[in-house]
């Protein structure tokens, strides 16, 4: 097989660049690490050692079924116009371009139609049976194969290619003797058992298990010491895991369960009123109702109206009684959302229902109790409000009994992916597509941005995104707005004989091979860049100059040189 030619017909070194002052590998959309396969040795060992071989083997293949078919996403991507073989053929050339194994096909039988294969294939150079060798590790007399995530890897590829499960299985291991690996491929029927050990590596991992027994740990730890379980948001309300994130929800949580009053402090967007919710859900008014205003969204005049109810006739329009947001929160939680652009007067008469407990309609002189849990929000400095008389300085303090600042989204890097996955979550049903996430490249530029419309940007973002993306596609970069796209750095690619040279070198190599044939002339060639150079920059020398990386006066001397005028 010449991998060497499918690598470059289909641009694959283009797809693997190198961006190192962000400390990235990319191939595709996906991030990639560089690792000394010795320290995969090493967790390799590690794997075997504490789980035994069984168990390491369904982990390590699982690894690679998972590596497989992200590949081979990529190969469809890139070879849109190429015949089914070298469409398939890919993987094993990715394989060798990513450095695990050389693969040649001693025999291969498909059925397009049918989605179906068998075949042979021998293996070279495969760093699993070398680190297996190294370190000395046991083999499986019943099995002696240690190419886990190798078959792992192939039979992820040609599955993701067939859209059913195909199992490459190690029939013979270099690491026992042997010359050379050998693996067969069939479909999971093919291989004539029930239910194929690969398959239920796939739907009941070892891993689940092992996640029971460290839960089934830590409750036994706290129910021994009487612990109870930390107050965690609910699901599909707020997330995150970021130290700033949790610095405030910790502070939330204290205030959970008491009827204290809070102020929320954030930027515009942060989803104060989500916290708010969130308050009102684990506190004990959750039985009670939840209202909440926008106090900057309310003409001047319905303020009072609004918030403290009218009785009939007070004035023109007003034809019934109506209860306002108060009465209405009576027994639970008001949530006076941009409380600092109430207006003075609505400021004295909030001052005195969170004084008295007492409110009274608009036209109205009786006294109505009410019993409500405020919770206030603001993106306004109070404090510059208050030295400017636009704000009441008693009713500051009355609102603001205990402040919790919630962080902006660029201080929650860690949170993105959290945040982004629950939108995706509440997003896709409305389109009917399933979305399996996001691409590493993707991830990376949602966290790079400043977010200044903060979790509200966030949600236009991906509410286009999964618009956008076909059903079963992970959510790409080409899916996100451009504004997003970060300007990338001048990255290091991989040339045709696999050494880094800068991107533009990487993508420029072919043309200039194409370019040395019978008949190059490299004068005739140097004076068509400098002409063009002048002509984009309408004939300014310094500019040209620059573009052509030259000093203007060595454009001059080569004008004068070329006889350009």
């Amino acid at each position: 097989m010449d991998e060497n030619r499918l690598i470059e017909q289909y641009g694959l070194h283009e797809s693997l660049k190198f961006q190192t002052a962000d400390g990235h590998i990319w191939f595709d959309q996906a991030r990639m690490v560089l690792m000394h396969a010795a320290t995969l040795g090493e967790l390799r060992k590690e794997l075997i050692d504490q789980l035994g071989c069984s168990s390491a083997k369904g982990i390590l293949w699982r690894l690679g079924f998972r590596g497989g078919q992200m590949d081979a996403r990529v190969a469809a991507k890139r070879a849109t116009k190429a015949d089914d073989y070298d469409s398939f053929r890919l993987g094993p050339a990715i394989h060798a371009l990513e450095g695990m194994v050389k693969s040649d096909i001693v025999d291969l039988t498909i059925d397009w139609m049918a989605a179906s294969l068998e075949g042979e294939v021998q293996w070279t150079s495969s760093w699993e049976a070398e680190a297996h060798n190294e370190l000395g590790l046991p083999l499986d007399e019943a099995d002696p194969t240690a190419c886990w995530s190798l078959t792992g890897y192939a039979s992820g590829y040609v599955s993701e290619y067939f859209k059913r499960l195909i199992v490459f299985r190690e029939v013979e291991c270099a690491c026992a003797g042997h010359a050379k690996c050998t693996v067969i491929g069939k479909t999971a029927e093919g291989w004539g058992e029930e239910t194929p050990i690969e398959q239920l590596w796939l739907e009941h991992g070892d891993i689940r298990r092992l996640e029971a027994e460290e839960e089934l740990r830590v409750l036994r730890r706290q129910a021994r010491q009487g612990e109870s379980p930390p107050l965690t948001p609910a699901k599909g309300s707020i997330v995150g895991s970021s130290p700033a994130f949790i610095r405030a929800f910790s502070l939330l949580g204290k205030a959970a369960q008491s009827s204290i009053n809070v102020l929320l402090l954030g930027e515009t967007g942060v989803g104060k009123e989500v916290f708010a919710r969130w308050l009102h859900e684990n506190g004990p008014r959750a039985a009670g109702p939840f209202v909440a205003i926008n106090c900057a969204a309310i003409p001047l005049d319905l303020v009072e109206a609004e918030l403290f109810g009218v009785r009939r006739g007070a004035y023109t329009g007003a034809d019934e009684t109506r209860a306002g947001r108060f009465e209405r929160a009576d027994g639970g939680t008001l949530f006076l959302d941009e409380v600092g652009d109430l207006p003075l007067a609505a400021q004295v008469k909030l001052l005195r229902v969170l004084q008295t407990g007492e409110l009274e309609r608009l036209g109205d002189t009786r006294p109505i109790k009410v019993d409500v849990r405020i919770v206030s929000a603001t993106n306004a400095h109070l404090e510059e409000a208050i030295r400017e008389g636009r704000f009441r300085s008693d009713l500051y303090y009355r609102l603001a009994t205990y402040p919790v600042s919630i962080p902006p989204l660029r201080e929650r890097g860690a949170d993105m992916g959290l945040i982004a996955r629950m939108l995706v979550d509440r997003f896709s049903p409305s389109y009917g597509k399933h979305v399996p996430g996001f691409t590493d490249r993707a991830l990376w530029t949602l966290e790079g941005y400043d977010w200044p419309g903060n979790v509200r940007e966030l949600e236009n973002v991906i509410e286009r995104a999964v618009l956008l993306l076909d059903d079963g596609q992970k959510i790409a970069t080409e899916h996100l707005p451009p504004e997003l796209l970060r300007e990338e750095e001048p990255a290091i690619g991989v040339n045709r004989g696999g050494a880094l040279v800068p991107k533009l070198a990487a993508s420029c190599e072919k043309m200039l091979e194409d370019m040395l044939v019978e008949g190059f002339d490299l004068a005739t060639h140097e004076r068509m860049m400098v002409e063009l150079a002048l002509r984009k920059t309408g004939g300014n020398l310094a500019e040209a100059a620059k573009m052509l990386n030259l000093s203007k006066r060595q454009l001059t001397y080569r004008l004068n040189k070329q006889g350009i005028e």
